[in-house]
């Protein structure tokens, strides 16, 4: 990911809260070019979707594991029903407070996850998502 200057983002996460924190956490970094934070999962699928293809550069997605009417599981088995012409501009991580063993192990079902990151997102972990 060295190759782009900056990073466009994608926060996914029911918790109003824990997007802001996210957003804050993201801009710090400064190495973001948008962030765009979404409370429902649909809405992100929705927004990838009618992207074009001038506007769909890399974009890093965290979406949370544990949400209401959409996981992240859900989320990323829809995602990767895209036309890897749209899925290759993304790199998906997932987010969550929890330590489920099943939901550890569970990440590596999806090929379009690249890592299960710990949340709430802090710069420790963005700094490793970022090298």
């Amino acid at each position: 990911m060295s190759q782009f200057k900056k990073l466009h983002f994608i926060v996914i996460d029911d918790s109003k809260l824990d997007c802001f924190i996210a957003e804050k956490i993201i801009r710090n970094t400064g190495k973001s070019d948008t962030i765009t934070c979404f409370t429902r999962a649909i809405e992100a699928l929705d927004y990838i979707g009618k992207a074009k293809p001038e506007e769909q550069s890399h974009t890093i997605i965290l979406v949370d594991i544990q949400m209401p009417i959409m996981t992240g599981f859900e989320f990323v088995e829809e995602f990767q029903k895209f036309r890897d012409e749209i899925t290759g501009n993304y790199t998906v991580y997932v987010i969550s407070s929890s330590i489920n063993d099943n939901d550890l192990s569970k990440v590596h079902n999806y090929p379009s996850i690249k890592q299960f990151l710990n949340k709430p997102i802090n710069s420790n972990n963005l700094a490793v998502l970022l090298q």
